[in-house]
């Protein structure tokens, strides 16, 4: 019938966590699904990421459970240290967030996610090496043209090519800035170590507004990350390797001097400046829409970046399962749905930054003053806080 949103051709620009999970609900719902990236092969930026529960949540719905759950590290615990005593300032129990949610939270090495993802979809509704250069829409398709000359058309584009996407710049009809975050992360992945913390636990060394992190993922690996407040565009050569973590973190306790130690810069190990997008609300034109960093650039202050990008994808198979009058009509339901939700998590981890990396001294002289009196009450309330407004929370059985 005129208007049906069934067996939708869909183009889906990135094969990033957030473009394959939104491939997988639109295939289970039977429609065609074709994913494009500029990239050749699986080489994510970042070592791994976070996976809370709503998050998770998403997964599950998409038939991933028991995989994602292998591939999760068991992370009990959270602590927070002195970085240049050693001293715990505080360690409290996870499982709060467990209970209350209904689903663990589970660290991920980003590229066996993004593996498993790409596997779902299925390689030979992948493309590989096609930089997408152009987006011309009619009154019922639109057609997408990449760098070495092909062309595809189809009833919708998905924009997930994220933070510099070049589909965000076609739907706004022009190039929006991001913002420096103030700070550059370094993250990789490590074998676990009880010097640096337990296997079981995430564990956050902190001072000058500077923090070292690890988090256990599958494979006896700890991912880490470590925040540098700095200038944007210092000069950095893959030769370098740690040396910026060797001069920032000099003098730091013994766990973190292992965990330095334990780095092998030539296998993993990533230099990432931190930036987002001021938020917006415009996600869709005609027949292409956002979805991911395209849509909501975040930094990664509350590790929310991943989980947000698959509340997106169901968000959308929602719309697409259950709503009647076609592509354009659905996806302003999802632009709807979303984009408040969105906004508020880039909001809230720009906060979270001020108060962690020192921009504020006074600010974090008071955040580590709290630490050290913490009961875990604050902190578990400032997770589920992130998770509570979640697509995928059940009303009445998160409180």
């Amino acid at each position: 019938m005129p208007g049906y949103v069934y067996g939708v051709r869909v183009i889906i620009i990135g094969a990033g966590i957030g473009g394959t999970s939104a491939g997988i609900a639109l295939q289970r719902l039977g429609h065609d699904v074709r994913i494009y990236d500029q990239i050749r092969e699986n080489r994510p930026v970042g070592a791994a990421l976070s996976l809370w529960p709503n998050g998770v949540k998403v997964l599950n719905w998409l038939g991933l459970r028991d995989e994602v759950a292998a591939l999760g590290g068991r992370m009990d615990t959270m602590a927070y240290t002195d970085g240049h005593t050693g001293e715990t300032m505080c360690r409290f129990s996870l499982s709060p967030v467990t209970e209350q949610t209904g689903q663990r939270s589970y660290p991920v090495a980003r590229a066996d996610l993004q593996a498993l993802l790409m596997d779902t979809v299925g390689a030979a509704n992948i493309h590989l090496g096609m930089r997408m250069t152009g987006i011309a829409e009619s009154d019922d398709e639109v057609t997408v043209t990449f760098e070495n000359g092909e062309t595809a058309t189809a009833d919708l584009v998905i924009g997930a090519d994220g933070a510099r996407s070049a589909t965000r710049d076609y739907v706004l009809g022009e190039r929006i800035e991001r913002r420096y975050s103030g700070y550059t992360n370094y993250n990789g992945l490590v074998p676990i170590d009880p010097r640096i913390g337990p296997a079981d636990q995430w564990t956050t060394y902190v001072a000058e507004g500077k923090r070292v992190s690890v988090m256990p993922v599958a494979g006896e690996r700890f991912y880490f990350f470590c925040d540098v407040p700095q200038p944007a565009g210092l000069p950095y050569e893959r030769a370098d390797g740690i040396a910026p973590l060797r001069r920032a973190f000099a003098g730091w306790a013994p766990g973190v001097q292992a965990l330095l130690d334990g780095i092998d810069s030539d296998a993993s190990f990533n230099r990432v400046e931190i930036w987002d997008v001021d938020p917006f609300h415009t996600w869709s034109r005609g027949r292409v829409v956002l979805l991911g960093d395209s849509a909501h650039n975040t930094a990664p202050d509350i590790g929310q970046g991943a989980c947000s990008a698959l509340e997106d994808a169901f968000v959308l198979g929602l719309v697409f399962a259950t709503t009647s009058l076609g592509v354009l009509d659905a996806l302003q339901r999802y632009q709807s749905a979303r984009t408040q939700r969105a906004a508020d998590l880039v909001l809230r981890a720009r906060k979270r930054a001020t108060e962690t990396h020192g921009f504020d001294p006074e600010i974090t002289e008071q955040w580590y003053a709290g630490l050290r009196q913490e009961s875990g009450e604050n902190v578990i309330r400032g997770i589920l806080g992130n998770i509570t407004d979640s697509p995928v929370t059940i009303g009445g059985l998160l409180s």
